[in-house]
């Protein structure tokens, strides 16, 4: 199983060029069953991160384009009524596939955003009082740009805390963006790319993964972690879905790294991600700040305890 995720890594680094962490905290969240939020500026590179993910893992792939227009029916789909049959059939919207890229979502207003909270929960939606089941896997990745930025609307909690992970891609160092500006065999190289994760293989990971060992003592970190968010002025605390996502996120982490256990590391190399979207400050912050308080929850939180 780990050569398959250094596989992943590998050729994935051929069309994402300096971004071998940042791949392996999104492979992370996809085998922990999560769903994944990227936040940055426009231009570096996220719509290609997802694509290459996608293909990689051999998903059925939508890419949802959200705007100020879009409608919660433009993502689930509608019923048409058909004069021959006397029913009402379902076109079923880009929500049915399995990887669902939700391009700059924070662009759509609130009830269109909404609209992907059952989904990404449940994997099912309700469309016309009728519950229908979402292919497997079900995964997100939904980018967002700064919230500083003009006609981007603040998502709400409810929605944040329904992603495992947000992470930041981030310019490339010099010499990576010389090659992008350079040359075109990235974009060769994607075209390339072959799956290299198949549904059986998904699930023997994601069963490897379910009993890898957590012991009592890091699960008292983790409690000592949630409840000195909760006891912070600064912001509000974490719930016990976000301490959930720790352990998992920790556990697949662990896996990633060849062990069958999981060791303080783990749980400081993935929080970041984790909670800096989840810790909701008193005032507006950038994910910047997010992160430095997410470092000082750390730095009070002693491991030796």
């Amino acid at each position: 199983m780990n050569q398959i995720i250094n596989k992943f890594i590998e050729s994935a680094q051929t069309a994402i060029l300096g971004k071998k962490h940042e791949l392996k905290l999104a492979l992370c969240c996809f085998l922990s069953e999560g769903h994944l939020l990227i936040e940055d500026v426009p231009g570096v590179g996220k719509t290609t991160f997802a694509k290459t993910m996608a293909k990689l893992l051999d998903l059925s792939f939508s890419r949802i384009q959200f705007t100020n227009d879009l409608m919660p029916s433009d993502l689930l789909g509608i019923q048409i009524f058909d004069t021959q049959t006397n029913k009402f059939n379902l076109i079923p919207g880009p929500i049915f596939n399995q990887f669902i890229l939700a391009d700059e979502l924070n662009r759509g207003t609130p009830k269109t955003q909404s609209a992907l909270l059952e989904a990404m929960e449940e994997s099912q939606v309700t469309l016309d009082g009728q519950t229908l089941t979402l292919p497997e896997p079900f995964f997100v990745i939904a980018t967002q740009n700064p919230r500083s930025q003009v006609g981007t609307h603040h998502l709400p909690e409810s929605q944040l805390d329904r992603f495992m992970m947000k992470i930041k891609i981030g310019y490339p160092d010099n010499a990576f963006e010389k090659k992008l500006i350079s040359e075109t065999i990235h974009h060769e190289s994607f075209q390339n790319l072959k799956p290299v994760l198949n549904h059986e293989s998904l699930k023997n990971i994601q069963t490897q993964i379910n009993v890898i060992t957590v012991s009592d003592k890091l699960l008292n970190y983790v409690l000592l972690l949630l409840e000195n968010s909760r006891s912070n002025s600064q912001f509000q605390g974490l719930s016990p879905r976000a301490g959930r996502d720790i352990i998992q996120a920790a556990k697949t982490w662990a896996f990633i790294e060849g062990r069958d256990f999981v060791l303080p590391d783990d749980v400081q190399i993935i929080l970041s991600s984790v909670v800096s979207h989840r810790l909701t400050p008193f005032q507006n912050q950038t994910f910047e700040e997010d992160l430095e308080l997410t470092k000082s929850l750390i730095k009070i939180t002693n491991v030796d305890q």
